[in-house]
């Protein structure tokens, strides 16, 4: 019995909306000299869950308010991808607590037990030296339940439940302003119907390219028409289940889509499909790099400081994981000179140009952390002098990349290798990476996307040993798909080429509209 069932209409005296529940089971008793009414078994069932899923949220945020909890996990296999319960406890945590109190929903929250087991059996194999993270697909060493696809329940699937283990341990970003409210993903597509039904679309229309690819990166193997046709009807039908139950894995982002792929790829032994196109476009790319480095040391300072932020977005153009720049690629009509004129005149979307040229006036930073994106152009092309830049103004720079790889960004053991070949053609490189003034690390991750709550530890560390007092995230997945409204401890830069249309629009720009976003160091408040 809802509250407009007995006023007619919301109790706006109270603030009680009309939708709210305000008697579980209370159209039985009304009912109930009526003998020729029954109710369904279904619906009995629905309200018992109402009743019990609404104390216990009521419970819960009493609790928490009175304990000044913000947060509250909810964990057991009674929750299990069950939307009325999930529903209903997070509506009334939010109803009682005034929206103080947040509900959150763990994935795994059915084999919670086991995992604590396994952690607490590994630590005689000294697991705290390592880092543990889900896998949103699955893994070849998974357990596989044989039930009949006939009156089989799909929340009963027992392979969702994988974690990868990381070499090293894993740490968050010493420079977040608010690490403990920290949430890299720029939209939650649970939420935002229309963010979801474009994304899972885009991801499902670029499969058949995307699989095609996966067979040429192993063309030699007697196997990999078998393994690409998996691969495309396992993430497909998980495309397919996101679409009918958005909530199935809890949060859904961008970020999870790309990582659910990577893993769905990985499963089927497709490791790195870009491997042989980034060879081809740094080889490429580290050709052009004497013209380009002689073009920017014959500028004016201030014409060049300009080209330096054209060459960061026109080498940022270059990226296989942008559909309809992925056409043009594949057409060979993209170069880096071609890359430069999509880049449209100023001012652009988010054109922060001429207060970053104006800091550059002032002292030089003491060092900067740079997350790089794609290789070829956008690498050597656009990251590489900027890097010099920075460097001859007395500034150390750390360069980040993936620890693993994914679509055609650079991964750590690819960037190693790339300084060196660039240190034959930049003496300043070289000498940098002799003096330790420029040194590349691993950022931890394997995504486009950037989760700087979960950094490779050795990089945190060197963060605040080295004194960073910039950061640079370049690249659609790193500054505009996370952390674009990220503040930091320090000057930020967030940099990149909006290479998605409809992205664009929803931002307010259109095809290759540019984000160049610096924002100063912000100031704690005292409160």
């Amino acid at each position: 019995m809802l509250v407009k069932d007995i006023y007619g209409c919301d109790y706006s005296a109270l603030g009680l909306p009309g939708d709210l529940i305000a008697s579980s089971f209370g159209k039985i008793i009304q009912l109930s000299s009526d003998k020729e009414k029954t109710f369904s078994e279904a619906d009995i069932a629905r309200s018992l869950l109402y009743i019990i899923s609404n104390d216990i949220g009521q419970i819960a945020s009493l609790y928490a308010m009175l304990h000044k909890v913000k947060r509250i996990y909810f964990g057991g296999f009674f929750l299990r991808n069950r939307p009325v319960s999930l529903h209903t406890v997070s509506y009334a945590i939010n109803y009682w607590s005034k929206g103080q109190v947040q509900a959150n929903f763990l994935r795994h929250e059915g084999y919670l037990g086991a995992i604590g087991a396994f952690l607490k059996g590994a630590e005689a194999v000294h697991a705290s030296n390592y880092a543990w993270t889900e896998n949103l697909y699955g893994s070849s060493s998974s357990f596989r339940a044989c039930w009949p696809e006939k009156g089989r329940d799909s929340s009963l699937e027992v392979d969702h439940l994988e974690i990868d283990r990381f070499d090293s341990q894993l740490g968050c970003c010493p420079l977040l302003m608010n690490a403990e409210d920290y949430n890299p993903d720029t939209v939650d597509l649970t939420h935002d119907h229309d963010a979801r039904e474009y994304w899972l679309q885009c991801f499902q229309d670029s499969l058949p390219k995307f699989t095609d690819r996966a067979i040429d990166s192993q063309a030699h193997s007697t196997n990999v028409q078998e393994r690409a046709d998996k691969f495309k009807e396992k993430f497909l039908t998980r495309l397919q289940m996101l679409k009918a139950k958005p909530f199935a894995f809890g949060n859904l982002t961008v970020r999870s889509l790309l990582d659910m792929r990577e893993h769905c790829l990985k499963e089927f032994d497709f490791q790195d499909p870009y491997l042989r196109q980034k060879q081809v476009e740094n080889k490429t790319a580290l050709a052009l790099l004497p013209q380009r480095l002689e073009l920017l040391n014959n500028m004016e300072w201030k014409d060049k400081q300009v080209e330096l932020a054209m060459g960061f977005l026109a080498g940022n153009v270059f990226d296989w994981g942008a559909k309809e720049v992925a056409l043009l690629m594949e057409e060979g009509s993209l170069d880096f000179s071609a890359a430069k004129k999509h880049i449209g005149p100023r001012p652009w979307l988010i054109d922060n140009v001429d207060p970053w040229i104006e800091r550059l006036r002032g002292n030089a930073h003491k060092c900067v952390c740079l997350f790089v994106d794609n290789s070829g152009g956008d690498f050597v092309l656009g990251v590489i002098p900027f890097t010099e830049e920075m460097l001859r103004r007395g500034t150390s720079v750390i360069l980040c990349a993936n620890s693993y790889p994914i679509l055609n960004d650079v991964t750590y053991a690819e960037l190693v290798l790339l300084l060196q070949q660039v240190a034959d053609i930049s003496p300043i490189i070289k000498e940098s990476l002799l003096t330790g003034k420029l040194v590349a690390r691993e950022s931890g991750q394997a995504s486009p996307c950037l989760d700087l709550g979960r950094l490779n530890n050795q990089l945190a560390e060197d963060m605040e040993e080295m004194g960073v007092d910039l950061m640079v995230l370049e690249g659609m997945g790193r500054a505009i798909h996370t952390n674009l409204d990220t503040l930091f401890k320090c000057e930020s830069l967030k940099v990149a080429v909006i290479k998605n249309k409809w992205l664009a629009q929803r931002l307010g720009g259109e095809m290759f509209s540019v984000v160049f976003k610096y924002e100063p160091k912000v100031e704690r408040s005292k409160d």
